[in-house]
């Protein structure tokens, strides 16, 4: 069982958390609903949780305030959020757990799945950070935590050259040379870094447009990266690759 609080200022979304938490009677313990940021603080010395549901918005405060006040983060964290578009990305960016309101039956499960799974507490403040920092500018330079085999790693997306998939693995190839290997597939990589200038022009290879320094024709031709690295343009995605670079350049 998890010893659980839900911080909301407003009724009806702490009622929709406990109506769905209802449906997993073994997995959520849930010991107190609070309306504040000073009463989330009271909870969390008095009940020790081991995970809290977090608005983002407290009334004229935020969740951020919360977990500022707090000098050990030692319990996990899914954000409540009624914000979208970048905010959004923002969360896909930092890899943590929130659920976007009015929150979705399918959505709640795909948590609770993630919680069955030990997590460690002790990387939260890196992933707050990236989210911060993610959130301060929508344009902003973003962001990334990636889960590796022995904890996260964090990087600027500007600092990524390439993405390489190896089955249901993918390689990260960065600025300074680094090699970073994750289990999450190069299509979940596609997905996330869709708008900031990464384009898969095969089915194995996520490369960042900034930096090719060279496309070299041919059936379906290949890139040189600045690292120079080659990798080969998929027929099929050629005409799509060479409008967006272009496009670009």
């Amino acid at each position: 069982m998890i010893k659980t609080i839900i911080i909301d200022d407003e009724q009806h979304c702490i009622d929709a958390i406990l109506k769905l938490s209802s449906n997993y009677p073994d997995v959520f313990d849930i010991t107190g609903t609070f309306n504040s940021v000073e009463a989330g603080l009271e909870a969390v010395k008095t009940h020790q949780p081991d995970l809290v549901f977090l608005d983002i918005k407290i009334k004229n405060q935020t969740g951020f305030d919360f977990l500022k006040q707090l000098t050990n983060i030692n319990f996990n964290v899914v954000f409540t959020t009624a914000f979208e578009t970048y905010a959004v990305e923002a969360f896909r960016f930092s890899a943590l757990d929130y659920l976007l309101k009015p929150i979705d039956k399918d959505d709640f499960h795909e948590t609770v799945l993630k919680l069955k799974n030990v997590v460690e507490t002790s990387i939260l403040k890196n992933k707050i950070d990236v989210l911060l920092h993610n959130l301060k500018v929508e344009n902003a330079l973003k962001r990334i935590s990636i889960a590796t085999s022995d904890g996260y790693v964090f990087v600027e997306v500007s600092d990524i050259y390439y993405c390489q998939a190896d089955i249901n693995y993918t390689h990260i190839y960065t600025k300074s040379g680094d090699k970073i290997t994750t289990s999450k597939t190069l299509k979940i990589f596609e997905k996330l870094l869709l708008n900031n200038h990464f384009f898969r022009i095969h089915n194995s290879y996520l490369v960042n447009l900034f930096y090719v320094t060279k496309y070299t024709k041919g059936k379906g031709g290949y890139v040189t990266m600045k690292d120079k690295t080659n990798i080969d343009v998929s027929i099929r995605r050629k005409d799509a690759f060479m409008k967006k670079f272009i496009r670009l350049s």
